[in-house]
């Protein structure tokens, strides 16, 4: 798959690129933060522009946070009740964690982004809590910024180690991943069990 998007890119170039992130944030599993090092990379060799390059991944990324995000407005709500009494969400864990984004998750869109796998889902829980256009283009379009500059910038200043060291970084992002799952679902066990001893 890797060989495939070298290919595209080179073949392609920036359209290419837009549209791998634009998928990619929706939740299509790309190895994201290995394909913007290797954006810096190539940036770093002469074969590709900052400024596009940058403007380019921005772009993409925001297209798909603001698909999830209108995804969860218009149908996360409905999709939620309709089938989360299969998986017990109820109205009153609805309004919770719309209180709850209101209050903390607008940061969760700003640093999910390095978290894979959560950060497909932040947008769509906004959007699913109602959270306000405003807040969301605010912390989403920054989270994009600070993530896609960030790996951008190691694969243009690591230069020809940039694909290892990325790795490594991605390995601890994952880990960070499941760590935040695995809080996230202790949490929810313990919310659980203080009410059914209530």
């Amino acid at each position: 798959m890797i060989e495939t998007i070298i290919y595209w890119i080179t073949e392609h170039g920036y359209g290419v690129i837009f549209s791998l992130f634009a998928i990619g944030i929706v939740g299509i599993p790309l190895p994201n933060e290995w394909l913007l090092a290797y954006l810096g990379f190539l940036i770093y060799k002469g074969k590709l522009l900052p400024v596009p390059t940058v403007a380019t991944v921005y772009f993409g990324c925001i297209c798909g946070m603001t698909l999830n995000y209108v995804l969860g407005r218009t149908a996360g709500l409905y999709l939620v009740r309709k089938f989360g009494s299969l998986v017990n969400v109820t109205q009153e864990k609805i309004d919770r964690m719309r209180d709850w984004f209101e209050r903390r998750g607008k940061w969760g869109l700003l640093f999910g982004y390095f978290l894979p796998g959560v950060r497909h889902l932040t947008a769509f829980a906004a959007g699913t809590s109602k959270m306000t256009s405003r807040a969301f283009a605010i912390f989403a379009y920054s989270g994009a910024v600070v993530w896609s500059s960030t790996f951008i910038s190691l694969g243009y200043f690591l230069e020809e180690h940039w694909s290892r060291e990325t790795k490594k970084i991605h390995h601890i992002l994952e880990a960070g991943s499941i760590a935040v799952l695995v809080l996230a679902a202790g949490y929810l066990i313990y919310l659980r069990l203080k009410r059914t001893d209530a």
